[in-house]
C-alpha cells in the first residue's frame, strides 16, 4: 500500500527528496509520516502530516531542515530534506495510520501501516 522511493547517497549539505507512493484512500483519509532507522538504532519518528488539517510535526533534530508535503491528486508524500548531516543516514520509512490521539503520533506502534524504506547515506 505504501512504496517509499528516492534515497540514495548525497555530501554533508546536500539535498534529497523522498517519495512516498501510496493508494488514494490513504493519500485523503490517513495520517501519513516518515520514520527512519540508523545504523544500530531503534527506529524513530522524523515527521507527520495529520489528515483533518494537515499540520506538520517534526522531530527536533530535524526541524528547519527538513519538510514534508503531500499532493492528494498524485496520492504521493514527499519528504524534502536540505542540509544534510552524516547523522541523518539511515533507512527512512513512511507510515500511515487512519488517524489517532495526538500524542501517539510520534510512537512507532501507533502506525499502522509501513513502506518497504529507502536508504539514505550522507557521506563525504
Amino acid at each position: 500500500q505504501l512504496q517509499a522511493s528516492g534515497g540514495g547517497l548525497v555530501q554533508p549539505g546536500g539535498s534529497l527528496r523522498l517519495s512516498c507512493a501510496t493508494s488514494e484512500r490513504t493519500a485523503n483519509n490517513y495520517d501519513v509520516g516518515w520514520f527512519r532507522q540508523g545504523p544500530g538504532k531503534e527506529r524513530e519518528f522524523v515527521t507527520a502530516l495529520r489528515r483533518n488539517n494537515g499540520t506538520p510535526y517534526y522531530a527536533d533534530s530535524v526541524k528547519g531542515r527538513f519538510t514534508i508535503s503531500r499532493d492528494n491528486a498524485k496520492n504521493t508524500a514527499y519528504l524534502q530534506m536540505n542540509s544534510l548531516k552524516p547523522e541523518d543516514t539511515a533507512v527512512y520509512y513512511c507510515a500511515a495510520r487512519r488517524t489517532g490521539i495526538l500524542s501517539t503520533l510520534y510512537n512507532v506502534a501507533a502506525w499502522t501501516y509501513w513502506g518497504q524504506g529507502t536508504l539514505v547515506t550522507v557521506s563525504s
